[in-house]
């Protein structure tokens, strides 16, 4: 497998990023609630603060009505307010305005005199504001104004003898207020949302940090590390956590089955060289005879018969070798094999007196605990002793002795065939399974004992090897007593 080799990823950085998404929106919903907080305090200190103003004017208004008076006998009243205004012009802080002004109107809004003093620049524009007094005595609520520039609440009422007196009190107190306020209300906030920016990048990028392994655990795979894993972390939550380890199981089985996949594609390569080996090597003996034949150089009928023989002999060993790849190709698709009770010690009693009809010097013994039923495939496992028998009466002399045991073991039976012959090799004996392995120069395929290890799993079973130099060969065949009855019932 070829891996791509990606460009190093720089780590996500401003608004685009996640990390600055999210940043953003917890700044934003901060935001809007701070702006709703504020609007919510300037709107009750207004609505407070009016209150107490308009409550004052109602009071002043509802006493002038109650009381009947006339413009006659409010001289000396409003002679008193004129002189206020005219001593206090300035009691309003920085404005020309008063906070409270007090006049005396008639129905046309024109400014009477009180008490033989001339009206002031605060009543003058008072009347001037006020268009028409009559709607103002009988409006509910005291309305806004503005006088000279300063804002004022105003009411009026109407006394006995037709003369309308309007009544005026400054907010503008307030709204230096709420100005104040509102200027304390957003250096906070914008302090508020600066600390709070700072702190949710900090926290958000620690949270982000398992997603960063991941990032870098992904490059690292798709550079060929496939042992990488991504690390665990303290600063995590659930949901990455288990995104953590849904990743590295993940992982694990990518990771095995690119082996798997590298060790079937090395293993199909080394049979198809060692299969192109094996088959090319009858061939080349039969076209060696063949062109020696079209070139009349076999003239000889001794000659020509040993060379029929030869061609034949090696027809038939690449006819054994096919044979034996097409088994093992069958075996590798996992065909359906035709299962019943099979009588085991019978097919043990036969495969022994096969190697006594080939090799009657050989000491042949047999062990086995009475009739052994299995559910198995009878071609089958007759091939795996017949092969089996037949790499101990290849690979060892003839006079070795060969010991077929046979016995029960839970539920499972277990086959053993052991000969005392010269055994194998620690490495020969890691490797006795693999296809066209021969040890030594040793006769045969090399397919043998690929196909009892393949016919064997088919059926569910297990097989081991104990050898050592010298100390001969045993093959332990361990079958389940119904091996795979209910797949191929």
């Amino acid at each position: 497998m070829t891996f791509l080799r990606l460009p190093s990823l720089p780590r996500p950085r401003g608004i685009h990023s996640l990390r600055g998404k999210l940043t953003l929106a917890n700044v934003g919903l901060l935001a809007l609630g701070i702006v709703a907080a504020t609007a919510i305090s300037l709107m009750g200190m207004r609505h407070y603060v009016l209150g107490q103003i308009d409550t004052e004017l109602t009071k002043s208004r509802d006493s002038l009505v109650r009381s009947q008076l006339t413009l006659r006998e409010i001289d000396s009243l409003s002679a008193l307010a004129v002189v206020r205004d005219r001593l206090l012009p300035h009691s309003g802080g920085d404005s020309p305005n008063p906070d409270s002004v007090f006049a005396a109107v008639d129905r046309h809004g024109t400014v009477l005199t009180v008490a033989g003093l001339k009206p002031t620049d605060a009543q003058q524009a008072l009347a001037s504001a006020v268009h028409d007094p009559a709607a103002l005595v009988v409006a509910p609520q005291p309305r806004d104004i503005h006088l000279r520039g300063d804002p004022y609440r105003v009411t009026g009422a109407r006394l006995a003898d037709g003369t309308y007196v309007l009544l005026a009190r400054s907010t503008r107190v307030l709204h230096t207020g709420m100005a104040k306020a509102l200027r304390l209300d957003l250096t906070i906030g914008t302090l508020l949302l600066a600390l709070f920016a700072a702190l949710t990048m900090i926290s958000v990028g620690r949270r982000m940090r398992p997603l960063e392994d991941m990032v870098e655990t992904s490059s690292a795979i798709a550079e060929g590390d496939l042992t990488r894993r991504v690390p665990s972390s303290r600063e995590t939550t659930l949901e990455v956590e288990q995104l953590r380890t849904a990743l590295n199981s993940m992982l694990h089985q990518v990771e095995s089955a690119y082996r798997t996949r590298e060790r079937s594609a090395a293993q199909l390569r080394h049979f198809v060289a060692d299969a192109s080996h094996e088959l090319r090597t009858p061939l080349s003996a039969i076209r060696g005879y063949l062109q020696l034949y079209d070139k009349g150089m076999l003239t000889d009928p001794v000659e020509r018969k040993r060379s029929w023989e030869r061609m034949m002999a090696e027809a038939d060993r690449m006819g054994r070798l096919v044979d034996e790849l097409l088994v093992l190709a069958r075996l590798d698709q996992r065909p359906e094999l035709r299962f019943r009770t099979v009588d085991l010690s019978r097919l043990v009693q036969d495969a022994a007196e096969d190697l006594r009809a080939q090799q009657p010097e050989r000491p042949v013994t047999v062990r086995a605990d009475g009739a052994l039923l299995v559910r198995a495939d009878e071609s089958g496992l007759r091939q795996v002793l017949g092969n089996l028998v037949t790499n101990v009466r290849v690979h060892t002399p003839a006079g070795t002795p060969v010991l077929l045991g046979l016995e029960r073991e839970g539920e499972a039976v277990r086959l053993c065939v052991t000969d005392e012959g010269p055994g194998l090799t620690e490495d020969d004996a890691t490797r006795v399974f693999d296809r066209f392995f021969r040890a030594g120069r040793g006769a045969g395929s090399g397919l043998g004992m690929a196909i009892v290890h393949g016919v064997v799993a088919a059926h569910g079973g297990d097989v081991t090897v104990r050898t050592a130099p010298g100390e001969g060969l045993t093959v332990t065949v361990t079958l389940p007593e119904r091996a795979h009855d209910r797949d191929h019932r």
